[in-house]
């Protein structure tokens, strides 16, 4: 990588800014991006190469900022939320039991064997796809409120449950290696719980910003960066150390000013460029040779939107059902770990990417509708 390659991708991230700004279209930035990165990379022209090393290190480590900045947005000290974590939790068990049988199904129609993945990415919901894509189009009310813990409990499960259903052999080390980073954020909460109990990170913050040294930032970037370390050494995904970093943060509070920085360093430049690499490092053209694939990747985006519909039963709009079926980081990791180790057939991968564009497409529409809906129903309420 040089410059001129740096350059190019930081260009290519305005394009979803620039999608983005007509409200009446309702497209989430992160679609503009992931689009320009398919363009530029291994499906379109090829001139963004996603495995250059450093590339896919200033990816990773806007994965890791990403999931990061998800999980502050996470309102854990909200009361209604905690009121809402057990019809989370039942709502993401309700879309997990649909998942497991409709991905028995499609592993037994298509003869893979791999019923108990396609059942993880199924049940997954994208927290660092579907929490931007609620800030992007400012949805709010109760319905909302809801659905952030049932994305948040079944991104953190599915994450998890990847390594397992994957790759059986090595279950017990991934397993033991997701409890490690878990055990390391509770760890981490309990510090920074009595740091704040004491008023030492509020010291920290005013010395911090009379004397313009950004040590908030500093302090959470060396404890994420050691976090997504520890996953590193323990065999499973980035994604989850800062997810849990994030959701510790919020549990403390984030003070407003780290909020900003984060904002800046991540949506200015790491998550654009994490977007572009993930569009650049799909090679749709691969499940050309295999059309049966094609449709494998399509009835994976179609049965996730599905099964998240089940939720409709407990009272959830088809809108927010929908945008809960968002996929991203659970089927990148599949397709890239499932390629390493050899486990996937020809052309799988990228039938798995398929699915989430298809969840992507359909979570995009359905949040159109639910920011129109909330617009509509805005004016009522407000003469009311």
């Amino acid at each position: 990588m040089d410059f001129t390659m740096l350059g190019v991708i930081v260009l290519a991230g305005l394009v979803g800014p620039i999608l983005a700004y007509p409200r009446g279209w309702h497209v989430p930035v992160v679609v503009g991006e992931l689009m320009v990165g398919i363009i530029l990379g291994t499906t379109g022209v090829g001139y963004l190469n996603a495995s250059d090393p450093t590339f896919s290190f200033l990816a990773e480590v806007g994965f890791g900022l990403v999931m990061f900045v998800a999980g502050t947005h996470v309102p854990v000290r909200d009361v209604s939320l905690q009121r809402s974590l057990a019809r989370g939790a039942a709502r993401a068990g309700v879309v997990g039991a649909g998942s497991a049988v409709v991905g028995v199904l499609l592993a037994t129609t298509f003869g893979t064997g791999h019923g108990a993945l396609y059942a993880v990415l199924m049940a997954s919901s994208s927290a660092a796809l579907i929490l931007p894509i609620i800030d992007s189009l400012e949805l709010k009310g109760e319905q909302v409120l809801k659905l952030l813990p049932q994305v948040a409990i079944a991104d953190a499960a599915c994450i998890v449950a990847l390594p397992l259903a994957i790759d059986p052999a090595h279950a017990g080390r991934a397993g033991f290696g997701a409890l490690i980073v878990i055990v390391a954020g509770a760890a981490l909460f309990g510090i920074l719980y009595v740091l704040e109990r004491e008023g030492y990170r509020h010291r920290l913050h005013h010395v911090s910003e009379e004397r313009h040294f950004a040590l908030e930032l500093r302090i959470s970037l060396v404890i994420l960066f050691l976090l997504a370390a520890i996953a590193g050494h323990s065999h499973v995904s980035v994604m989850l150390a800062g997810f849990v970093f994030g959701l510790a943060v919020s549990a403390i509070g984030e003070p407003r000013r780290l909020a900003r920085q984060l904002f800046a360093i991540t949506e200015g430049f790491f998550a654009p460029l994490f977007f572009v690499w993930l569009g650049a490092s799909l090679d749709l053209s691969a499940i050309g040779a295999r059309p049966s694939l094609i449709l494998l990747g399509l009835l994976l985006g179609v049965g996730a939107v599905l099964t998240h519909s089940l939720a409709r039963f407990t009272g959830q709009p088809l809108s927010l059902s929908a945008l809960a079926a968002a996929q991203l980081g659970v089927p990148v990791a599949a397709a890239t770990v499932g390629t390493s180790l050899h486990v996937l057939q020809p052309g799988e991968s990228a039938a798995l990417i398929l699915g989430a564009l298809v969840t992507i497409a359909a979570a995009t529409i359905a949040g159109g509708l639910a920011a129109r809906k909330q617009k509509v129903a805005a004016p009522v309420n407000g003469g009311a």
